[in-house]
């Protein structure tokens, strides 16, 4: 839930959060090292270049490195100045977690393009969402049998005199032209200037 947490909290999409955190697969208090010197740190492998950065607002290697749902949140907040700032497609943005290089952003995209396809369906199935990028959209209606995907059912469903809502014609998982990435949430804007 940390990855969908910070996801949601740093207006980034889910699925790419969680595609993330299946590639880097970190573990608290892990370091490894790089053959160019750096270390990737903690369950998000946030690379020690970023600490530099990160010093400025008090946060440390051990910070990064601990338990718990702060290194997703400093890793959502990274993806969303790459997403913001950077140039290129959706997914090259977001491969520039792992590199900017051309040739390791393109084997690191290629992966995570395949796993975000994967999440975004395990959330669609779990989870009401909402494809926010057209207009009129009917939220999705989860199929698992889940309690919380129960009470999520019950909590968009119309009136009993209302017209039964339809779900509309699934979309592609992935146009990799265009580097669309289905169901996106937003909440709140915050300010970009801290990961805090």
């Amino acid at each position: 839930m940390c990855s969908i947490s910070a996801a949601v909290k740093y207006e980034v999409p889910a699925n790419i959060v969680l595609a993330v955190a299946e590639k880097e697969g970190g573990k608290p208090g892990q370091w490894v090292r790089n053959s160019n010197g750096t270390h990737d740190v903690g369950p998000m492998q946030f690379n020690t270049t970023y600490l530099r950065d990160l010093a400025r607002y008090g946060i440390t290697a051990d910070d990064v490195a601990a338990a718990g749902c702060y290194s997703f949140d400093l890793a959502a907040w990274r993806l969303r100045m790459h997403i913001r700032n950077d140039k290129g497609d959706l997914w090259t943005k977001a491969a520039n977690y792992h590199s900017r290089t051309p040739q390791y952003n393109a084997v690191y995209r290629a992966d995570l393009m395949r796993k975000a396809v994967k999440w975004a369906d395990w959330l669609e199935a779990r989870f009401v969402t909402l494809d926010v990028t057209k207009a009129g959209a009917m939220p999705s209606i989860p199929t698992g049998p889940a309690p919380a995907v129960q009470a999520a059912q019950q909590a968009t469903v119309a009136a009993p005199a209302a017209a039964p809502a339809t779900r509309p014609a699934a979309a592609p998982s992935i146009n990799v032209a265009g580097g669309y990435v289905p169901r996106s949430i937003s909440f709140n804007t915050r300010s970009e200037g801290s990961p805090e």
